[in-house]
């Protein structure tokens, strides 16, 4: 299930200072103004919490810490720090923090689609998935998102293990008809159809996956579980060979020696 990710903007901002310039002492001269401490106090958090996200993409998760939490002390509303720190805390198996910094970020910007997304994941990922989805809901009514179509597949992949196939199945075409490309999707769909003993379709799903050139585990052993299910045994040997090649260390790859062996 996907988060948004915080950009990483360049670290080559200093805080703004009085700068002034003038010309012979005419009256037009021209001043930029000193940024007010609000100002200051946005931009160092922004700087911390970049530097703790970069930390933490390093797996130097204890400066990461120090560095968001300081961007925090710095500003306690800016809605970025939330989110990054909530990555941390989830990441380290810290949940109830996670679920607080999760919350505040929405707080902050509750019309905004990222926030709402991240939510709406972690809370599905804690058996929320009620809950969840209506934070999916608020994420995909956001115009300015640009991502809605990974909304949507959350949600469709919560509803999944919710146990909701029609809900799911309805996300994640919605999810499609927003973004033909999206792999989790096409992957997710044609799971679903699986296991909804609909084979056939489920093969064209995953057809389309395959032809994003991004093969996994999961898909591969899906691809040989249809084509088996379909009477087509050459292709889902076929799937098989791959998934072993490929991947020979995987839990799909030794659920499959296991069922061929004698």
């Amino acid at each position: 299930m996907r988060l948004d990710r915080i950009a990483l903007a360049g670290l080559m901002l200093a805080l703004a200072g009085c700068v002034t310039t003038s010309s012979g002492g005419d009256s037009l001269s021209e001043k930029i103004p000193k940024a007010n401490k609000s100002d200051e106090a946005k931009d160092a958090a922004r700087i911390h919490t970049e530097l703790g996200q970069q930390y933490m993409a390093n797996g130097d998760l204890q400066t990461a810490l120090e560095k968001l939490t300081k961007a925090l002390q710095f500003d306690p509303n800016y809605a970025p720090a939330h989110t990054v720190i909530a990555v941390l805390y989830e990441r380290i198996g810290k949940l109830p923090e996670a679920e607080e910094h999760y919350r505040r970020a929405v707080a902050l910007e509750p019309a905004k689609g990222g926030p709402n997304n991240n939510l709406g994941a972690f809370l599905c990922k804690i058996g929320k998935s009620a809950e969840a989805q209506s934070y999916f809901a608020k994420a995909v009514a956001d115009p300015f998102y640009q991502t809605p179509a990974v909304a949507l597949t959350n949600a469709g992949v919560c509803q999944l293990g919710a146990g909701d196939r029609a809900g799911a199945e309805a996300s994640l075409r919605e999810a499609l008809a927003r973004d033909p490309q999206n792999g989790e999707a096409l992957l997710q769909l044609a799971n679903l159809l699986y296991l909804n003993n609909d084979a056939f379709r489920a093969r064209a799903f995953l057809q389309r996956f395959d032809a994003l050139g991004q093969p996994s585990a999961a898909s591969l052993k899906l691809g040989h579980d249809i084509e088996y299910r379909l009477g087509n045994k050459d292709s889902a040997l076929n799937y098989g060979r791959r998934l072993q090649s490929q991947f020979p260390d995987s839990e799909q790859a030794h659920a499959l020696d296991a069922t061929v062996s004698p």
